[in-house]
């Protein structure tokens, strides 16, 4: 008996004759790529859905405000109704002395307060880093502690600490015959300034220690070989190493600056020198909620919001520019 047996085809191998279909063909990577964009589509879901929430429904609210106005017709005794105002409302934020004024004293208040909290960040982390401090876990924890205390509470605890007959560090100025009004018209900034970076300034050394952290120890070794000591280590070595950090916790201390609020709120009501349109963010409150002219209000909000973005993007474009230039030489 003759048994006739059908040579089995290998998996991949056409059975027709043909060559077998590749696994890298333009179908297979269509197919590749479509299952990444999916993947990716579905890790991004929760991101541009926050966005959208907290963002762009809002900004886009803001907008439309900015166009309208309630008014009433005829001598005022009309009914009121919302009415299309066009470019009104930034006409008047945009000639308001009060708005402008306000947005002067947050660019004095960046100027102080952006390069003390840069600056003080960097050299706590740079201290922690190079091993002087003692107790490291401790005094890190310690520095961060203040951030961890609400704004409205740190607030609170300075103004009791600013504030004429109740606190302990002006009558300890008085009894050293020195009298000191720290919220008076030259140091009302300072103050406000100071509460800032007693709140913030742990987390953003936190932010520059964990850069230091992965700073390779080869390349300090190295230095210390060649002969640099500790200061020159620091300014010449680690701190080009961190230069992203340091733009990052730059952008966002600048963001949070333009948008000054808590700390004056809360101190104008112990100094005539903070009134309620003291800072931009005080001048929307104001707007909105004592003058109930919401479209007035989202017309300055708009305008901060365009401020912020385009000091937020010179920043970025000056120090990418700056890294462009250095990898130039």
């Amino acid at each position: 008996m003759t048994t006739t047996t059908t040579p089995r085809v290998p998996a991949g191998t056409a059975r027709a004759g043909g060559p077998a279909p590749s696994a890298t063909g333009p179908r297979a990577r269509r197919a590749a790529k479509r299952r990444r964009l999916t993947a990716c589509g579905v890790l991004m879901a929760p991101f541009f859905a926050l966005l959208v929430t907290v963002f762009l429904i809002p900004v886009g609210t803001a907008v439309r405000l900015s166009f309208f106005s309630d008014d009433q017709p005829g001598l005022g005794f009309g009914p009121e109704r919302t009415v299309f105002v066009g470019l009104r409302s930034y006409a008047a934020v945009l000639t308001d002395p009060t708005f402008l004024g306000g947005l002067a004293t947050v660019a004095l208040y960046c100027l102080i307060y952006i390069p003390l909290m840069v600056v003080g960040a960097l050299a706590l982390a740079l201290l922690l880093d190079s091993g002087v401090v003692r107790l490291r876990a401790f005094a890190q924890m310690g520095l961060f502690l203040p951030h961890a205390v609400p704004g409205i509470i740190a607030a609170l605890i300075w103004l009791y600490l600013y504030t004429p007959g109740i606190s302990p560090v002006i009558e300890l100025f008085a009894r050293a015959d020195v009298t000191i009004d720290f919220l008076g018209i030259h140091t009302v900034i300072p103050s406000i300034v100071n509460i800032a970076l007693w709140s913030n300034l742990g987390y953003n050394m936190v932010v520059f220690y964990a850069a230091l952290q992965a700073v390779p120890r080869e390349v300090i070794e190295a230095s210390v070989v060649d002969g640099a000591g500790p200061v020159r280590t620091a300014l010449q070595v680690k701190t080009p190493l961190v230069r992203a950090s340091i733009v990052m916790v730059a952008i966002f201390t600048l963001i949070w600056a333009l948008q000054l609020f808590t700390e004056p709120m809360l101190l104008s009501q112990s100094s005539p020198m903070i009134n309620s349109r003291f800072s931009p963010s005080m001048y929307i409150y104001d707007a909105a909620f004592t003058r109930n002219n919401y479209g007035l209000a989202a017309a300055a909000s708009v305008v901060l919001l365009v401020c912020t973005i385009a000091l937020s993007y010179g920043v970025t474009r000056f120090t990418s520019r700056a890294d462009a230039a250095e990898e130039a030489r």
